[in-house]
């Protein structure tokens, strides 16, 4: 089965309106699991309601010094690209917050003084909901800077045997990445607006390095903004489908209700992005 990464540029675009009724849609056909990949702020259980009966502790591996071997050269402070350590009068100090579990202090240390232990970072949790959707979500500690690791952890529980719907933080940092660079398919959601373009671009521009096949999706379509039309034009990218801009979706979405439940009308804009999703598999366009 096929991985489907719903991304954007910028957050409040629709991006898990448009994840969560997609996956939603093709459940009444296949077998589909929907992956919350936007940590920091997951809202997809909002539409899906799953049932959250697994709930484990993500951890990653950190430096511990220990002492009675430590010689206070400093090398493995040195090195650290993320100034998770620091040597100062022979003693080195760890900042576990800013560790990014590389490993390399570790095989470094000539005096082998270090071990690595685990530390908690957040959530894994999952659980079935809508349709028989099976739903896995990351749930980051506040105050964690440590994305990636838990994005990782929740895609590794992806399954082959299901249709994927990978709902990713919003931007073009590493987190983002990380869901592109492990789908086949990336689906954009932008808004006709300055600051929707503009994200917009940095995220096409991703995809496009990792030469995955692109779509865009208009959220709150029915105004004009002829820059839009351009760059689309430009890059040759497919506006596969636009949603209007509607203020009983609006409503819907405040109250947590699915599109497709509440505003059947809006099914064609889903088998219009399913369609474009069949075709591409058709015509071999997968890498």
């Amino acid at each position: 089965m096929y991985k489907i990464t719903v991304a954007s540029g910028k957050g409040g675009t629709g991006k898990t309106t448009v994840a969560a009724n997609l996956a939603y849609f093709l459940s009444d056909r296949r077998r589909v699991q929907y992956l919350d990949c936007d940590v920091e702020e997951p809202d997809g259980h909002i539409f899906i309601k799953p049932d959250l009966t697994k709930h484990e502790s993500a951890t990653v591996l950190i430096p511990e010094i220990i002492e009675d071997k430590c010689i206070g050269c400093g090398k493995c402070s040195k090195h650290c690209q993320y100034g998770a350590l620091a040597t100062v009068k022979g003693k080195t100090l760890v900042f576990p917050e800013l560790c990014h579990s590389c490993g390399l202090c570790k095989e470094i240390c000539p005096a082998g003084a270090i071990k690595e232990v685990p530390r908690e970072i957040g959530l894994i949790e999952s659980g079935f909901g809508e349709n028989g959707i099976e739903f896995i979500r990351g749930l980051l500690n506040i105050g964690e800077s440590t994305v990636t690791p838990l994005i990782a952890m929740v895609l590794e529980r992806s399954n082959k045997n299901a249709i994927q719907v990978i709902d990713a933080p919003p931007g073009a940092a590493c987190p983002t990445i990380k869901c592109i660079r492990n789908s086949d398919v990336v689906i954009l959601v932008t808004e006709p607006t300055p600051f929707g373009l503009h994200d917009l671009k940095a995220a096409a521009s991703i995809a496009l390095k990792f030469d995955k096949p692109l779509g865009i999706v208009i959220n709150r379509a029915g105004r004009e903004f002829s820059e839009l039309d351009e760059y689309l034009r430009e890059t040759n990218i497919p506006v596969i489908t636009s949603i209007q801009n509607d203020l009983d979706i609006a409503m819907n979405y405040s109250r947590g209700n699915l599109i497709l439940k509440s505003l059947p009308a809006y099914r064609q804009n889903f088998i219009r992005i399913s369609s474009w999703i069949d075709g591409i598999f058709e015509k071999g366009g997968l890498k």
